[in-house]
């Protein structure tokens, strides 16, 4: 079933799943450079994944995106993602950092940039992608609409405690996530902004 063709007000919990999670897996290849979205908790969750792939050789860079500034704090998401893996060992050479987008979209568009001056884009074969695994959909998507064509992803999904594929259910919090999560999906395809796409129901 295509994206497009689910009803976002009467989603069932079976359909909400496969929308966020089917599919979502790390095919175990390397790339170019190691992309991980930003977030209040991408320390505690994403910056571990993150230096892990680094370490194993997976990339030989890490791009840091996002320009929300959290909790009072002065440095944006990304910068702090800087900071802490600089201080995990992750030589500042190997670090991008994009620290002006606010949300998904822009992460993908002001990366754009940086990775150019990088790599040069058409140079680029393989992004490993680092997010929660729930917001994975929406990222890949993104990713898929308005990188360019020939770049391909690989999934390195991040776990949070309570917006897993086997518990988000269980918890109020994870059903509103998921729940809102879904809906953003379905509406930004049907609105053209995002890329429709078959998800085995």
């Amino acid at each position: 079933m295509l994206i497009s063709e689910l009803d976002a007000e009467k989603l069932t919990d079976f359909q909400m799943s496969k929308l966020l999670f089917s599919g979502i897996e790390d095919d175990q290849k390397n790339g170019d450079c190691i992309f991980v979205a930003g977030s209040s908790k991408a320390i505690q969750y994403r910056l571990p994944k993150a230096v892990d792939l680094y370490r194993a050789g997976r990339a030989n860079k890490l791009l840091f995106a996002g320009g929300v500034k959290w909790n009072g704090n002065s440095d944006s998401e990304a910068v702090m993602l800087k900071k802490e893996a600089i201080k995990l060992g992750i030589p500042e050479k190997d670090i991008l950092v994009e620290d002006v987008s606010v949300h998904t979209l822009e992460n993908v568009l002001a990366s754009l940039l940086l990775l150019n001056r990088e790599f040069h884009l058409y140079k680029m074969k393989r992004l490993l992608v680092v997010t929660a695994s729930w917001h994975m959909r929406r990222l890949h998507l993104t990713l898929k609409t308005y990188m360019p064509s020939w770049i391909e992803y690989t999934l390195c999904f991040a776990e949070d405690q309570n917006t897993r594929e086997d518990n988000w259910f269980l918890s109020d919090i994870g059903r509103q996530r998921v729940k809102s999560e879904c809906i953003k999906i379905i509406q930004y395809v049907k609105q053209g902004a995002l890329f429709d796409q078959e998800i085995d129901m």
